[in-house]
């Protein structure tokens, strides 16, 4: 009994399963099954109603997705062609065109229209730089006090040649000393500033004198207006060179006497004895250089002409306020040469 005792005691335990038909895992497999096989019928029928070049170019699609997308194809016969919104299928045997064998487009250039629009805006751009140097000029005449006291007898105005500063004489304040070339120190004082200012610019300069239509009166029968319109213009030049003018930024000095008047209503009026100082566009400076620096004149109308077209030449910006009738100046049409040092 005591053997019986010590024997171990088992205990079974059943574990039971729900689903004696082996669950429900099969119907999913199945399902899948149904559906793959679904969609391979549907492949097969879209293949085989699908035309050859539509099959190369879906092909070719899966084959380079990135070249058919930039070519613009959608996956059909267009897929592979080079022509935008389609063209002739370049994935079918016949007719096939290899990129290689394309021309390239060719690029054809109006030089002359391509210069001519670079000499406007370079026209333009000059103009601009003219009108700046005419407000500093201004605005230096206005706050110096030296110029101050002058800001009537200084004109400026731009014309066909460039920017025009003109120094002219008034009735009791003459620039020169009477029937001579020799500058009153007020006139001397002008010239050094604004040569000081033409300097800032690296256009070429223009110089000319003028007296009125008052005849010169003196024994030599050889010296006339023209001779001291032209020394009052040398005696000019070198007032500006002595106030900071570069010389050889001086490239035109002429006297014209009494043939370009100011006021031409009153022929004897101080104004119209007057230094014009022109700072040169690039045209002006041109014509300067060639033929000694002669301009074409319209007989007709007196208006300067282009050399090249023929063409009246109009005005890069309108006259100043304070420019008067008459004031348009033919510069260098005199025949007077320029007066030695």
């Amino acid at each position: 009994m005591a053997n019986e005792d010590k024997r171990p005691i088992v205990i079974k335990r059943i574990k039971k399963v729900a689903g004696g038909h082996h669950g429900g895992a099969w119907k999913i497999a199945y399902a899948d099954f149904v559906t793959a096989m679904m969609a391979f019928f549907l492949l097969m029928w879209l293949l085989g109603s699908t035309a050859k070049g539509d099959l190369q170019g879906i092909s070719e699609y899966f084959k380079t997705p990135l070249k058919v997308a930039l070519m613009g194809g959608t996956g059909s016969g267009d897929s592979s062609s080079i022509i935008k919104g389609g063209g002739q299928d370049l994935t079918r045997a016949t007719g096939q065109v290899k990129s290689g064998e394309l021309l390239p487009e060719k690029k054809v250039i109006n030089l002359k229209a391509t210069q001519e629009e670079f000499e406007r805006l370079e026209r333009k751009k000059e103009l601009e730089k003219l009108k700046d140097l005419k407000a500093n000029i201004e605005k230096a005449i206005d706050t110096d006090v030296k110029l101050k006291k002058y800001k009537n007898q200084i004109l400026l105005d731009l014309t066909t040649e460039g920017l025009r500063v003109q120094i002219v004489d008034e009735k009791n304040r003459p620039m020169f000393q009477s029937g001579s070339s020799e500058l009153e120190p007020y006139t001397k004082d002008i010239l050094h500033e604004i040569g000081q200012m033409l300097n800032t610019m690296p256009n070429k300069i223009s110089l000319s004198g003028h007296t009125d239509a008052q005849p010169y009166v003196t024994a030599d029968r050889h010296y006339s207006n023209w001779e001291l319109s032209a020394d009052r213009a040398n005696a000019s030049r070198r007032e500006l060179i002595n106030g900071g003018l570069a010389e050889d930024k001086i490239v035109r000095v002429v006297g014209l006497s009494s043939a370009v008047l100011f006021d031409k209503a009153q022929p004897l009026n101080p104004i119209n004895r007057r230094i014009s100082i022109i700072v040169m566009n690039k045209r002006a400076e041109e014509a300067a250089s060639q033929d000694g620096g002669s301009v074409n004149i319209n007989t007709e109308t007196g208006d300067p002409l282009d050399a090249a077209s023929g063409v009246a030449m109009t005005a890069s910006a309108p006259v100043a306020a304070s420019a008067t009738p008459g004031a348009s100046e033919p510069v260098a049409t005199s025949p007077v040469p320029a007066a030695a040092n």
